[in-house]
């Protein structure tokens, strides 16, 4: 059963950092593309960050420059390093990936709540 489980979301001022964790078991992540979306309230979900074999990590418009994205394949896991933080940073963050038969797979998604 693949699971994949975010952690690390919380309240923090503007400018300030955060770093999102995933955990996943069931399926090995390193080999597998990887992203970050997030969903604010009365919007969409929006993409926010891949690591895909088709190239380097991607990032939205909107969090380039201030987030990153990793991943530890000895830990099976992906992170998201958030810098900078906005009010329009509160979401919450969801990790996903597929499997090799096209599968989707998401976590339950963690909050972050940007605020002074």
């Amino acid at each position: 059963q693949v699971q994949l489980v975010e952690s690390g979301g919380g309240l923090v001022q503007p400018g300030g950092s955060l770093r999102l964790s995933c955990a996943a078991s069931g399926i090995i992540i390193s080999s597998r593309p990887v992203f970050w979306y997030r969903q604010s309230p009365g919007k969409q979900r929006e993409w926010v960050a891949q690591i895909t074999a088709e190239g380097p990590p991607a990032f939205a418009d909107s969090v380039k420059g201030r987030f990153s994205i990793s991943r530890d394949n000895a830990k099976n896991a992906l992170y998201l390093q958030m810098n900078n933080l906005t009010p329009e940073d509160t979401a919450v963050y969801y990790c996903s990936t597929s499997s090799r038969f096209g599968t989707e797979y998401w976590g339950q998604g963690t909050q972050v709540t940007v605020s002074s």
